[in-house]
């Protein structure tokens, strides 16, 4: 028999065999917890966007237009369907050469289009009243183009009853054919009552009609009447650009009317600059329902210069910036930076807090990608991957086997993912 001397032996003879066999392979290739992470509050100190500047008066919007899409960058005042005075001839434009489009410039003028005895007697009748007006006799033929250069540079209404009826048959039929025309284009607020803009009843939202603006700036032959408004063919009817104020100023005026029930109204568009782009931004202004030229010149000016200040690029991450550190159970600890600086030109939107996502890991060199930062400023974010400052390692044999609740943890863990 055995001595018990000599049983206790092979007892602890087995558990040692046991823990060499087992529990320091177990310890030693088994998980190790996962790191914790803490974000930094207050991370990086955002920077401030240039706020944009808009009359409290009447109802006012800027839209920055893109490759794919015009985007609204601020408004103010009346954000509904207000009169829009002589802005509703951009729409007679539009929805006239949406079905009869002019040839590209230089490629022609477009169809001829007699002068009417309700041609003259509308030239008659604005004249009289003292609305806008250019001249036209019985019996004379006016392009297409000409007749588009008359009612966008000198805002004649004349000239708007004249494509109207040309296109439509009837003013009554082109307001029809308008409002079918902005209810397929997804306007919600523009509505149009004549092709002239006279009437109250023509109305729209500052924010819907830069939208509007931006279409008639998308159109080659808009475009380039505004551009180059002196540029005509040999034997071209005269239209002066009657609607441009005179200035230095980079700002074209598109539209520039007076009614009773709209007041002062402006559709302008100017040129920004942003660094590294290489073409400069369009950049479109609408002003309705102002009470004066002493509010809206100097409105127009102020809010081109903020739009300028706004356009800056400024740096919303930057590169090394910690924004959370991460700590592991057997006390390494490491700064989760940020990898490259990113800047944006806010246009005047607000700048978020950071968003810090960081994927689960034990160990890792600081040469991988462990997450992402992410600040929004206003519809667009810009983001960096995070890095760690320095490396976290293994903790090596002796903490794994001095450690085995972790190390068991961390296993269980793992199975239940």
């Amino acid at each position: 028999m055995s001595s018990p001397a000599r049983a206790l032996g092979i007892v602890v003879g087995a558990i040692a065999i046991l823990g060499i066999c087992v529990y320091a392979p177990a310890m030693l290739l088994g998980p190790l917890p996962e790191v914790s992470v803490q974000t930094v509050a207050g991370a990086a100190t955002l920077p401030q966007s240039t706020p944009l500047a808009l009359p409290e008066a009447g109802a006012s919007a800027l839209a920055v237009v893109g490759e794919d899409a015009t985007t609204v960058l601020a408004t103010a005042g009346e954000s509904g369907a207000v009169p829009m005075g002589g802005a509703a001839k951009l729409v007679t434009l539009l929805a006239t050469l949406d079905s009869l489009p002019l040839p590209a410039p230089g490629e022609g003028e477009g169809p001829m289009i007699k002068i009417g005895p309700a041609d003259y007697t509308d030239y008659l009748r604005y004249e009289s009243e003292g609305s806008r007006a250019v001249q036209v006799s019985p019996g004379d033929s006016w392009s297409e183009r000409d007749v588009a250069r008359a009612i966008l540079l000198t805002s004649s209404n004349n000239h708007a009853d004249t494509l109207a009826r040309w296109a439509f048959g009837s003013v009554d039929a082109y307001v029809a054919g308008a409002n079918a025309w902005l209810a397929e284009q997804g306007f919600g607020t523009i509505r149009v009552a004549d092709a002239t803009g006279l009437s109250s009843e023509n109305v729209g939202s500052a924010e819907e009609l830069a939208e509007l603006t931006a279409l008639v700036l998308a159109n080659p032959s808009l475009a380039a009447m505004l551009e180059q408004p002196d540029k005509t063919v040999l034997g071209a009817h005269a239209a002066p650009d009657l609607v441009d104020r005179a200035g230095d100023d980079g700002v074209r005026e598109i539209t520039r009317s007076y009614t009773d029930q709209a007041g002062l109204s402006s559709v302008f568009s100017t040129e920004v600059r942003v660094d590294g782009a290489a073409e400069p931004r369009r950049v479109i202004g609408v002003m309705l329902l102002m009470p004066d030229y002493e509010t809206l010149d100097p409105a127009v000016a102020a809010s081109v210069a903020s739009v300028n200040a706004a356009a800056a690029p400024v740096t919303v991450i930057a590169e090394g910036t910690a924004y959370a550190t991460a700590s592991s159970a057997w006390g390494a600890s490491s700064d989760v930076v940020a990898t490259v600086s990113r800047s944006e030109s806010p246009w005047g939107a607000s700048i978020d807090d950071a968003s810090v996502a960081v994927d689960p890991f034990t160990t890792s060199s600081d040469a991988r990608d462990v997450g992402r930062v992410t600040v929004s400023t206003g519809g667009d974010a810009v983001s960096s991957p995070l890095r760690l400052s320095k490396e976290i390692r293994d903790p090596g044999p002796i903490w794994r086997l001095t450690h085995p609740f972790a190390v068991i943890g961390a296993f269980v863990e793992s199975q239940g993912r």
